[in-house]
């Protein structure tokens, strides 16, 4: 019967096409709304995660001041990062850091453009690679050695495409600087900052040539590398007492200094994604709901065109329950159709989108298997009342519909 009620549904889906056709159309706008927002929700989720791990792993940076008020706090010293290497459990590794802006020369071509000093524990912390070249070493960051490590942005805007400035020497503010090694590109980081426009040099070499500043107060951060497995909210805590206690604050004072966690902060930009994702979903399942609806009034109006078709299966003995099983099997077959089409167009669209926006693609079997699951449930739901509706003509009186 089920195969007889499916060959008929099959039957009159291809004898109308137009109308199968407008009868299938919002579910299919509606399972493919619902498939790309979620899956552009979860893109924009991978991306983002993809952007803060490219800052470093497990990384804890301790910067001076609080939000608005960082102008005038009080920077860090070496023995400041002494104190946490030795003091807090769970670092794996740590580094202190200078930053400044300034113009760098390499023959007729000269920019503006961020350097980083530092020492060689920073290219671990921060997952730095190399495309060409060396990293310094501890050696040369004791004798303040002249030696840059650029990022390829600088590289390309100094020395064009494709050339090797390996040996070269670049003119950094007041000294120069021998190139010894390009970082591999990262792109764009987790503040959409380019991880690639910055120069890197230790950083007795950028106190005593650049700065001035080789005592007291004069590191702007200080990075932090947690081991693995180690909550680094304990490492935040512990971070934060220990500073409280060397700058002198006192209970009732607010802190001078903050500690950013990178895994903290991709934990709550990927909640939120979540939540915008759900948000999106919910508004394209409503798509979904008003598909469903057309679908229940375009089988209602087929219904009625088949009206003596309906009382000449019931004058020559089909039962009631046999007509309601056809109705509704050629209703479920519409919207499984429906539901395959959505998947494939909301495949197309998740592809083109994700590419455009530069996300990365995620396939998720579960929501196409539950927009799938809806679509045809949404069959059975919207397809029931007109199914009922044929199945309950009189047959006399449908044999003489019109």
């Amino acid at each position: 019967m089920f195969i007889n009620a499916f060959l008929i549904a099959a039957r009159e889906i291809r004898r109308n096409l137009m109308r199968s056709f407008l009868t299938v159309i919002g579910i299919v706008i509606g399972v493919g709304a619902v498939i790309t927002m979620v899956t552009l929700g979860e893109a924009a989720t991978e991306s983002i995660k993809a952007q803060i791990s490219k800052m470093g792993t497990n990384l804890l940076v301790l910067r001076p001041g609080q939000g608005w008020r960082s102008w005038n706090a009080p920077k860090f010293t070496l023995r400041d990062m002494d104190a946490i290497r030795y003091q807090v459990p769970g670092i794996n590794d740590i580094a202190p850091f200078v930053e400044s802006t300034v113009r760098v020369v390499y023959r007729e071509t000269d920019r503006s453009t961020e350097i980083q000093g530092t020492t060689p524990n920073y290219f671990k912390i921060a997952n730095w690679e190399l495309s060409l070249g060396r990293f310094f070493t501890d050696a040369e960051v004791t004798e303040a050695a002249t030696v840059a490590v650029l990022g390829e942005t600088v590289r390309r805007e100094l020395f064009g495409e494709g050339v090797d400035p390996i040996g070269e020497i670049i003119r950094i503010g007041k000294f120069n600087a021998q190139v010894i090694g390009v970082t591999a590109v990262k792109g764009q980081g987790g503040f959409g900052n380019d991880l690639d426009s910055k120069i890197i040099v230790p950083y007795t070499a950028l106190t005593r040539r650049l700065t001035g500043l080789e005592d007291g107060r004069f590191l702007n951060q200080v990075m932090i590398s947690g081991k693995n497995g180690y909550p680094g909210i304990n490492i935040v805590a512990d971070v934060s007492a220990l500073m409280r206690e060397r700058r002198n604050i006192v209970s009732n004072q607010d802190d001078n200094f903050n500690v950013f966690d990178s895994q903290q902060l991709a934990e709550t930009m990927s909640s939120s994604t979540k939540v915008m994702t759900s948000l999106l979903g919910a508004v394209a399942g409503v798509s979904l709901l008003v598909g469903g609806i057309g679908f229940m009034n375009i089988m209602l109006v087929s219904v009625t065109e088949r009206t003596r078709e309906i009382g000449i299966r019931l004058a020559i003995g089909a039962r009631a329950r046999e007509v309601l099983l056809q109705f509704l099997v050629e209703a479920v077959t519409l919207s499984c159709i429906g539901g395959l089409s959505g998947i494939a167009l909301a495949y197309g669209l998740c592809h083109a989108l994700v590419k455009t926006v530069g996300a990365p693609f995620t396939f998720n079997p579960t929501i196409n298997v539950v927009a799938f699951g809806f679509s045809a449930f949404i069959g059975v739901l919207f397809g029931f009342m007109p199914a009922r509706r044929a199945a309950a003509l009189d047959p006399i009186e449908a044999l003489r519909h019109e």
